[in-house]
């Protein structure tokens, strides 16, 4: 595979930072937020009200600080052999020849989601969105994560028919231990979701605290949430 660091270009859209919820945008008067919420999100759905609506900050867990450390590594090892490219000419190029590129950013004005794929493989048969992940293990979290990644990259394809196939992969290895075809079934899915995250920063939905005390032992907002049973 020829190994692309491709560019995307957001800039046409209109794009400001709403006045309430931290990290959401408003793109073209739709809000707008990044994909990894998700993961999040199906954790514990509260930590996110925590966070962003109320502004409670907590230090990264170790976890998240290694995670970052990581994901920087195979981006600098990665950047040793890339060549620079716009996705217009690397999407082109992938018709015909196999491409490769990490931290690709994505955007879905209509769904109001944005993000970085950790690394895509383009061919000229399909395209395969990785998410790169600590353990073996797939969590409906993380697969809806992957899930909202090809629904992003789909709206960028225009009238592309490629298929495209979700992975997770087990982080610093080539172990991919889970995938899926992003056929209609598992867009409507994912679009359901979407819906609901929108509801919740719209005001037209609840967030709702898990109920599994596991998480809550472990969760980073624990002396802070009035949901907590613990």
């Amino acid at each position: 595979m020829e190994n692309k660091l491709i560019q995307v270009n957001a800039q046409e859209c209109e794009i400001k930072w709403h006045p309430k919820i931290k990290g959401v945008q408003i793109i073209e008067g739709k809000n707008n937020f990044p994909i990894s919420w998700l993961n999040q999100q199906g954790y514990c759905e509260y930590s996110i009200y925590l966070e962003k609506f109320k502004g409670i900050f907590t230090a990264p867990t170790a976890a998240m600080t290694t995670g970052t450390s990581e994901h920087q590594k195979l981006e600098d090892k990665f950047k040793e052999t890339a060549t620079p490219s716009t996705f217009e000419e690397a999407f082109d190029l992938s018709k015909e020849k196999a491409i490769l590129s990490r931290e690709m950013f994505v955007i879905d004005v209509d769904e109001g989601i944005r993000g970085f794929i950790d690394e895509i493989w383009m061919t000229p048969d399909e395209i395969v969105i990785i998410d790169d992940k600590p353990g073996t293990r797939a969590f409906p979290s993380t697969i809806n994560q992957v899930r909202a990644y090809c629904l992003a990259f789909k709206h960028m394809m225009g009238d592309d028919s490629r298929k495209i196939r979700g992975a997770l992969r087990e982080r610093g290895t080539d172990n991919i231990f889970w995938s899926e075809d992003f056929d209609d079934s598992v867009e409507d899915n994912i679009r359901f979701l979407l819906h609901r995250m929108h509801g919740l920063f719209e005001g037209t939905k609840p967030f709702i605290a898990t109920k599994n005390p596991n998480k809550c032992r472990s969760c980073r907002y624990q002396s802070y949430c009035e949901e907590c049973k613990l």
